[in-house]
Parts: C-alpha cells; structure tokens; sequence
C-alpha cells in the first residue's frame, strides 16, 4: 500500500468515526458535513473524495457501526456462554456500559426518529440491518418461524429498553428499565419455542 493509499484510508476511517460520534450525540439530521470534517480534523473540501454526498456518509456509517456493536456482541455472546449466547446477548445489550458508552455502542436509539422522518437511503439501511440482527439472533435460539419471531421481540425489547434508559440516563427509572427488561427478556427466551 502506498503513502497516498494509507493517509486516504486514515482519512476515510476518521470520517466515519466522527460521523458515528455524532450520529450518537445528534443524530442524522443534526450531523452536518462541516462537523464531521471538523471532527475528523479535515477540510469540508475532501469530503466528495470519499463520499458522494451526506446520505452516502450516514448509511455506510449506519451499517457500520450497527454492524459492528452487533457483531462484537454475539462474538462475545459465544464465547462468553456457549449454551445461551442469545441471553448472553440480551445481557450485554441491557447493560449499564453499553447504555452508557460513548462508543462503539448502538446508534439506533439516537436514528429511528430519524430515520422515520427522512426515510430513503436511511430506511433501507436499517430495514437491511435490522433483518441481519433478526436472522443473527433467530440463529442463536434454533431454527423455525418461532426462533424468528421471538428474535423480532427480543430486538424490538432490547432496542425499547435501551432508548428509554438512555433517554433517562443517571436516574432510578432508567436502571429499573434495563433490569426489568433484561429479566422479561431472558424468561421469553427461556420459554420453548411452541
């Protein structure tokens, strides 16, 4: 790889870090080009060298980051119980780090409105996402229908739970949601699929 290849990499990868940084803390629509490239420590003017437009930079860092936190998460789920991975990955989802972490750590919290109000190119990466996560975690508990939809209503349980907590973040309620939903979670999974 050359000099030029490298620093284009670095540049790009540092890019898509401060988008996901502010993906967190604003969301899309409150993420504008010129605070990614100040966050990346760059000038506006090399941007379109590496994305073709804003929507470009959000859906790719939306499958990136996405991607990533639930890759990290079920590789980690295995590894830690091998037996239960899908209530080790509910276990970490729910947990006071990951809702307190600046990142790597889930960005739909912060996106769904988002993500609802402005639809396309932003509500094709997440339906793509959403449908890897389903299928990830269906995989987790067994095959059949049943396995995939409890893993909708694990998903949509653990993303409520999360949202809510880190909405309320530092008060009683927002442990309280996190455990009762860690709890509720772990017994739907316990339950045979029917």
């Amino acid at each position: 790889m050359t000099q030029k290849t490298e620093q284009k990499q670095k540049s790009h990868d540092a890019i898509l870090a401060s988008a996901a940084a502010l993906l967190l803390e604003r969301g899309i629509q409150a993420s504008s080009i010129m605070d990614v490239m100040k966050g990346a420590g760059l000038t506006v003017g090399g941007f379109y060298g590496h994305f073709e437009s804003k929507e470009h930079l959000f859906t790719e860092t939306l499958r990136g980051t996405t991607r990533t936190v639930w890759n990290k998460l079920v590789r980690k789920a295995k590894e830690d119980a091998p037996q239960a991975p899908a209530a080790r990955v509910l276990e970490g989802y729910l947990s006071r780090k990951h809702r307190d972490a600046a990142a790597p750590t889930c960005p739909l919290p912060s996106i769904v409105a988002d993500v609802s109000r402005t639809g396309e190119p932003y509500r094709g990466a997440l339906e793509a996402e959403l449908q890897g996560f389903t299928q990830s975690f269906a995989e987790l508990l067994g095959p059949g229908a049943r396995h995939r939809e409890k893993a909708l209503v694990a998903i949509a349980l653990m993303y409520g739970a999360l949202s809510l907590s880190r909405a309320i973040r530092g008060t009683k309620l927002s442990d309280e949601l996190l455990e009762a939903a860690k709890r509720w979670g772990a017994e739907l999974l316990a339950k045979p699929a029917a």
